[in-house]
């Protein structure tokens, strides 16, 4: 990281540059064996009181004293990205919120509160693409009586890492006491490649519903109420993917589900019984699925990963899966 003008350490920016995306080197220790320094690249989300507030990627805020600063600079808002198609967040969040409604919700303002029985967060977290039309606190108000009054916890989805996303609002909820629980990746692909891929998909079911078998590998709930299936269900055009057991009776091999929404279509819900793994049905699940969507015009891909799926991550790097951004859930104190 380059921050040098002639040999000469510089720091370039102001208070006026808050909301900008900035590097910033500072003094972390100065010892015996010399100074030591930490960089950080963020969104710049405060500067108050003789201290930065700077939001990477990760979505936790690091708080910055002015005096340690050993040079700073306004860098490009999102890095050029070699691979994928081009997405911006604008357009992305929306086609992922579309492929997992909740069973209600609510608009306050630009944001909106979802709720589905407490089947998974994205269905029970508000989506904040805009403003709440109102101050932070009453709207941080109204999230937490509005998830209390159906007996949930109130978390808030947030978006860091590209163009437009939303490092300030998660400053603002760490100022308020809330707290990140969970951080997944965002991974956009070329279509064509994955449906290209070298996988046995004779073996795979394509169906438009899901029924027992398919909700018996599926583990993301206890009991498979209407609300389960409503949210799975839900999308411009939902298709899921099975693959038969050894016998009669048995839980599918593996399990799969995509929306197809215009040029995108997302993957989710791929699932490989621990007895059948390494036989490449997660990859055969994957191709048949995307022939599907190219089939519908579909030429652009998405997934969400866990940021701790390491095997997961493993795979969807193989496919040609690259991050376009983060999510993270966000729960009230």
């Amino acid at each position: 990281m380059e921050f040098t003008i002639g040999g000469r350490a510089e720091v370039r920016i102001t208070p006026a540059d808050v909301g900008k995306r900035v590097s910033v080197r500072r003094l972390s220790e100065d010892g015996a064996a010399g100074p030591k320094f930490t960089d950080t690249v963020g969104v710049l989300t405060s500067w108050n009181d003789d201290v930065l507030s700077v939001t990477p990627r990760s979505g936790e805020s690091v708080h910055i004293a002015e005096s340690s600063l050993v040079a700073a600079k306004v860098v490009p808002s999102a890095p050029a990205r070699r691979r994928g198609p081009a997405a911006t967040f604008a357009e992305l969040a929306p086609v992922c919120a579309r492929a997992w409604q909740p069973v209600e919700s609510e608009p306050l303002g630009d944001w909106t509160l979802r709720a589905a029985q407490g089947f998974t967060r994205r269905a029970n977290s508000v989506l904040p693409l805009g403003a709440p039309g109102v101050p932070l606190d009453e709207a941080l108000a109204r999230v937490e009586r509005w998830y209390g009054d159906r007996g949930l916890p109130a978390y808030i989805q947030t978006a860091t890492g590209a163009e437009g996303a939303q490092e300030e609002l998660c400053a603002e909820l760490e100022r308020h006491g809330w707290h990140r629980e969970v951080t997944a990746e965002v991974r956009i692909a070329a279509l064509a490649p994955i449906g290209d891929l070298d996988a046995d998909v004779s073996q795979v079911r394509l169906s438009r519903g899901t029924d027992e078998a398919w909700l018996s590998r599926y583990h993301r709930f206890d009991t498979p109420g209407p609300h389960v299936r409503k949210v799975l269900g839900s999308g411009p055009s939902v298709w899921f993917a099975s693959v038969p057991g050894d016998a009669e009776g048995d839980a599918p091999a593996a399990i799969g589900r995509c929306v197809v929404d215009g040029r995108w279509v997302g993957f989710m819900a791929v699932e490989v019984g621990p007895g059948h793994r390494r036989r490449g049905l997660a990859t055969a699940v994957m191709a048949a699925l995307a022939r599907q969507a190219l089939d519908e015009g579909a030429s652009a891909a998405w997934l969400q990963v866990e940021a701790d799926n390491e095997g997961a991550r493993a795979l969807y790097d193989r496919m040609g899966f690259v991050t376009h951004h983060l999510y993270h859930h966000f729960r009230s104190a």
